[in-house]
């Protein structure tokens, strides 16, 4: 029991900046432990994203002012993690160099052309979703799915890098999170997200493969995690609407 404790507080205090004590010196192995607790972020995440959304709607704020302070409470509870991975992916991959050099771009800290052309295409692109959101609720099932989904590359592919913090976290406690993740599909018409979120992995991280030479790293399975939430919010978007 103590180690799913540990295991939880590892993932929480990770994938988000919520005020939690700080988890000390991680243990070998207790990454990979605390992978199968990703779908408890994405409760919170979701949950705080919702939140936010349901206030601004209640305040009759205009639509576009809800979602920019939906999308800036979404970004600081995640501490940018999964975008700054997204933005360093986007250097790496859209480049056209080696494998190897784009591994070295990746390990840059210097923002260029490409990741900053997808940083801002990403968040215009979840903005204007969120401006017109109608089901703040989806929210938590979007955020449940895309930390559920990036299970699936991070264990199918090898780490593109031995010994990183992306190595660390590969082949953990994944049933666990599909476990986590099922109150998720009580949500009306979460099943799409999820079904959408699991696609958008699959196919970021098989294009990012074949970009770095066979593996994956921690900064694509931070964009896939973004791409990922961006395809669950558009195919929930596009069945409303044709449900409409």
């Amino acid at each position: 029991m103590k180690s799913l404790v540990r295991a939880a507080h590892l993932a929480l205090t990770f994938l988000t900046t919520l005020p939690l004590p700080n988890p000390g010196e991680v243990r070998s192995g207790e990454f990979a432990r605390a992978s199968g607790f990703y779908p408890l972020a994405g409760y919170m995440i979701g949950a705080l994203a919702a939140l936010t959304l349901l206030l601004g709607h209640a305040l009759e704020l205009p639509g576009g002012v809800s979602a920019a302070l939906t999308l800036a409470l979404w970004l600081t509870v995640t501490g940018m993690l999964h975008f700054d991975g997204l933005v360093d992916a986007g250097d790496a991959l859209l480049v056209a160099r080696s494998p190897q050099r784009r591994l070295e771009i990746l390990a840059d800290v210097h923002i260029g052309a490409f990741g900053l052309a997808v940083g801002v295409l990403t968040l215009l692109t979840k903005w204007s979703l969120l401006a017109a959101l109608e089901a703040p609720w989806i929210l938590v099932a979007v955020a449940v799915a895309a930390r559920v989904a990036v299970l699936a590359p991070m264990n199918l592919y090898p780490a593109a890098r031995q010994g990183s913090l992306g190595a660390r976290s590969r082949q953990g406690w994944w049933p666990l999170a599909l476990l986590l993740a099922l109150p998720a599909l009580l949500i009306p018409g979460a099943a799409i997200t999820f079904v959408a979120a699991l696609a958008a992995a699959l196919l970021v991280a098989a294009f990012a493969a074949r970009r770095l030479g066979g593996g994956l790293n921690g900064d694509v399975y931070g964009a896939i995690i973004e791409l990922a939430e961006i395809a669950a919010l558009i195919a929930w978007t596009a069945l409303q609407a044709k449900s409409a």
